[in-house]
């Protein structure tokens, strides 16, 4: 347990409170009239439903200093999140180290839409090696070796993957942990 004897929660960015995908989505249909409602194979990356000669352009565009300063909050999330620091020590848990130009942009885009997580608990780094109660993150590599409660939050990447207790979207989030 932490503080006050609450459970930790610790949160992923990327897929789970920021909306990366539509950002990507955007930049395709802005830069290569790719269509925003681009059928993704399940279990796909975005960029693996890609024309080929577009596969690698995600890595030019994640390495742009800006590229994580403007993404959408994922929908329901900011009022979930605050409301459950009624219960919860919440942590925001990001690989960060990964993207150079990721770090000012995330700490930038926190401090705009979740304002009342404080930079205490605003965790930048690269393998999730933490200690907490509950993780929610859309990636296996980071919840598999999780020792706590595991929430695997849903993107059409990780649409077929099994064994893991699922959300779906901030509601569920809401209505699980309350």
């Amino acid at each position: 347990m932490s503080n006050d004897d609450k459970p930790r929660l610790a949160i992923d960015m990327d897929e789970v409170l920021a909306d990366t995908h539509q950002k990507f989505l955007s930049l395709y249909h802005r830069d290569h009239g790719i269509a925003m409602d681009l059928h993704q194979a399940p279990g796909k990356e975005l960029h693996e439903n890609l024309p080929e000669h577009l596969m690698g352009q995600w890595k030019i565009y994640i390495n742009e200093k800006g590229f994580f300063r403007d993404i959408p909050p994922m929908a329901d999330a900011i009022e979930t999140v605050k409301a459950l620091r009624s219960r919860y020590e919440v942590y925001v848990v990001s690989a960060a180290m990964e993207f150079r130009n990721s770090l000012e942009d995330k700490y930038d885009w926190l401090g705009e839409y979740f304002p009342f997580i404080p930079w205490t608990n605003i965790l930048f780094t690269g393998d999730k090696i933490i200690s907490a109660d509950i993780l929610i993150d859309d990636r296996i590599k980071n919840l598999a070796p999780f020792n706590g409660r595991r929430l695997l939050y849903t993107s059409p990447h990780n649409t077929l993957i099994t064994g893991y207790e699922r959300v779906n979207n901030w509601k569920e989030v809401a209505e699980l942990l309350r």
